[in-house]
């Protein structure tokens, strides 16, 4: 090869390699809205259970649902290539915000001496049954999300996402709480 021809081969490689780079859209806090909101609607049905477990006198703790719920999310992370681990890890994250608001809420009632008089869908035929669309849903959204946990600046586009998401001091705590294990940062040796 002529040196003309090496110079006009190595600038076309760089050209592609930078075309190829620039096709894959960045991410951002807008990338991650779908995630959170996800997050948020499966929080906020944490107000109907803790209704229902109010009415019921139940615990909050239900760890045989618990364990069952986590089984069925790895199925799912399995269909999804998903890291089996990693997708117990972020529903046990969601479970445990979720029980944020309940306790939260069970005790802004016990202060006031009762619950919002509002409708209580059956938590067997109608909550649960949402909760487990709503965890098919998140975890194809975690799919899309799971690549770029590692990233930098995965941190604030978790914080510019979260912004203005939820309606009050508990269930942004909560929404901390679920998102918290979502970006992973590097480790310094």
């Amino acid at each position: 090869m002529t040196p003309l021809r090496n110079a006009l081969t190595c600038s076309l490689l760089v050209l592609f390699s930078h075309t190829a780079g620039a096709a894959e859209p960045p991410v951002s806090s807008e990338s991650l809205r779908p995630l959170l909101t996800t997050l948020n609607e499966r929080l906020n049905i944490g107000d109907l259970v803790a209704l229902t477990k109010w009415d019921s006198g139940k615990p909050i703790q239900d760890s045989p649902r618990e364990a069952q719920v986590i089984a069925n999310a790895r199925t799912l992370a399995t269909e999804h290539q998903l890291d089996t681990e990693e997708v117990a890890q972020l529903i046990a994250a969601q479970m445990e915000a979720n029980k944020l608001v309940q306790y939260g809420l069970l005790a802004q009632w016990q202060a006031a001496g009762a619950a919002p008089d509002t409708p209580r869908p059956d938590l067997a035929g109608q909550i649960r049954p949402r909760l487990d669309e709503l965890q098919t849903r998140l975890l194809r959204q975690y799919a899309d999300f799971a690549p770029h946990r590692r990233d930098p600046n995965c941190p604030v586009w978790l914080a510019k996402a979260r912004q203005g998401l939820t309606h009050d001091a508990l269930h942004d705590l909560a929404l901390t709480r679920a998102t918290g294990e979502l970006c992973i940062r590097a480790q310094k040796l």
